[in-house]
C-alpha cells in the first residue's frame, strides 16, 4: 500500500465551493442571497432573531411569581425509609446521601409521610410534615430535628 492509495472509508458529502462562477451552482451571490446584512462579510444573527417581529418571549404573557423566601428541600417519603432500613437504625441527611437515596447535597431534608412504617426508626431531619411525625412515632420511632 502507498499513501496515493490511501482511501477514507467514511462517506462524507463534499464540501460546499462557492464563488466559483455560474456553472457551479453556487456562483455569482455564492448562496447568500441578493443584498441585505445577510450577504454582507462578518454578518453574525443573534439567536432566536426573527427578523425584527416581535420575539416570541416578548409575545408570551407574563405569567407567575417567584418568591425570594421558598426554600427548595431534598424530600423523602416514609415508604423510602420503611424499604431501605432496619427497626432500630438510625438516619440521617449523610446515611440517606451514602445509600444513594438523595438527589443534591447542599438542601435541606424534609420527611414526607407517604406510604406506612411498621419498624421503629431513629429520623433526623430538617423538617417533618405532620403526618409523617405521626406515622414514624406510632410506630415506635422517633423524629429528631437537626
Amino acid at each position: 500500500m502507498k499513501l496515493h492509495e490511501l482511501k477514507n472509508t467514511v462517506p462524507r458529502p463534499a464540501r460546499k465551493r462557492v464563488g466559483r462562477g455560474d456553472g457551479s451552482g453556487n456562483g455569482r451571490t455564492a448562496g447568500r442571497g441578493d443584498k441585505g446584512a445577510g450577504a454582507r462579510s462578518g454578518y453574525s444573527r443573534r439567536p432566536y432573531f426573527e427578523g425584527g417581529q416581535i420575539p416570541l418571549i416578548r409575545r408570551l404573557p407574563k405569567r407567575g411569581f417567584n418568591n425570594p423566601n421558598h426554600i427548595e428541600f431534598n424530600v423523602i417519603n416514609i415508604l423510602v425509609l420503611e424499604e431501605n432500613f432496619q427497626a432500630g437504625q438510625s438516619i440521617d441527611k449523610q446515611e440517606l446521601q451514602r445509600r444513594g437515596l438523595l438527589g443534591k447535597s447542599n438542601l435541606p431534608l424534609k420527611i414526607l409521610g407517604d406510604g406506612t412504617v411498621t419498624k421503629a426508626l431513629q429520623v433526623k431531619a430538617d423538617k417533618f410534615s405532620a403526618s409523617a411525625r405521626e406515622k414514624i412515632e406510632a410506630a415506635g420511632g422517633s423524629c429528631e430535628l437537626g
